[in-house]
């Protein structure tokens, strides 16, 4: 990770600890005032904490014009970024979506999309609903491993971040707290309940908190309703095309629907929104899977709308590539977050259990 970074966010924190004005706010606040001073993998640990709601910045007396010119909201993002960078394997992909994100992402969904395209020219002679269009056995070959290296990457690069923060043992109880706070997204409701500042200076809002859990609620159901058409498949022989009142479609539509409205409402917010108090570096790859993840969740809607048209040629390649192309940059796009944001929670657990 780069120096820099660190002793700058360490420099804040330090400050941070003697003021001790912001005690009340998210969960990196009790956790910087555990220390008295900060290792690398303390500052790593604080980063990934940190939901970069701002409210501390607001409420900051020495933020510039003061001489300390505290920004820890920026400050933490940039060492997060860089800490997903530093971990993130194979490390020569870690840079690539940041710097080109939009063109990078929207390159990848046409490309496969093509692909896909002229894929159907292997359709099978029968086969009802998507699969008339492409063989089960040719999206399985395609997606199985597409979905399982990316998970073996994320895991290869938390395991080389718990060993950064000093990540010991860990009980299910810290599992089970780390998942609740995570549902409720209780760090961005400011430490108080009203909210946080992400969008609008001194102007406390959920919107950005209620964003988050549609997307959060809507990937699970979306996934859910991936695996409900798997086990329908392969355990009961029931396969696709299902009807509205099937599981699949029960899990799969409003999720589907939460995740474009989640998506939609955060690139809003992100627009709206300071980029000084983020990482501005990264501000592009972040709007880029946003927007990737909005067009996963409205390809597919409009893929189920148009079932039994002609448009369904065109929209199951479009919404396969954009699939594909979501879980090849998992790794490497604002999507690791989730995962580093689940061990930072988990391992500030531990930490309270311990302390």
């Amino acid at each position: 990770m780069q120096t820099d970074l660190i002793q700058e966010a360490r420099r804040q924190a330090e400050i941070c600890n003697a003021c001790r004005y912001c005690e009340g706010y998210c969960s990196v606040f009790p956790a910087l005032h555990r220390e008295r001073a900060f290792s690398d993998g303390d500052i790593t640990q604080l980063a990934n904490l940190c939901h970069n709601c701002r409210g501390c910045y607001y409420a900051c007396q020495y933020t510039a014009p003061h001489e300390f010119d505290l920004n820890l909201p920026r400050a933490l993002a940039e060492v997060r970024q860089a800490s997903w960078k530093d971990h993130a394997w194979p490390r020569g992909f870690a840079h690539l979506f940041d710097r080109s994100g939009v063109l990078m992402a929207g390159g990848l969904v046409l490309g496969f999309a093509l692909i896909f395209a002229l894929a159907q020219a292997l359709r099978p002679d029968s086969g009802a609903g998507f699969y008339a269009y492409m063989s089960h056995g040719l999206m399985v070959t395609i997606f199985t491993p597409a979905f399982l290296l990316p998970l073996l990457a994320i895991a290869v690069s938390l395991r080389g971040y718990w060993r950064t923060v000093g990540g010991g043992p860990v009980r299910p109880g810290d599992i089970w707290g780390a998942l609740r706070s995570a549902g409720r997204m209780k760090n961005l409701d400011g430490g108080h309940g009203d909210g946080c500042n992400f969008e609008d200076e001194d102007r406390f809002s959920q919107a950005r908190r209620h964003f988050h859990q549609a997307v959060l609620y809507g990937f699970l159901l979306s996934f859910a309703s991936t695996a409900s058409g798997t086990v329908l498949h392969y355990a009961f022989g029931i396969e696709a095309p299902y009807g509205f009142f099937s599981l699949p479609k029960l899990l799969g539509v409003p999720g589907g629907l939460l995740l474009s409205v989640g998506c939609a409402g955060l690139a809003w917010l992100k627009l709206k929104a300071d980029p000084e108090l983020g990482a501005p570096a990264a501000w592009g790859g972040e709007m880029a899977f946003v927007l990737l993840l909005f067009a996963v969740a409205v390809s597919g809607l409009a893929l189920y709308a148009a079932t039994g048209t002609s448009a369904v040629a065109w929209l199951l390649p479009l919404h396969l590539g954009a699939v594909l192309t979501f879980f090849l940059l998992t790794p490497y796009s604002k999507m690791a977050h989730g995962f580093y944001r689940m061990a930072a929670l988990t391992r500030d657990a531990a930490q309270n259990r311990a302390a």
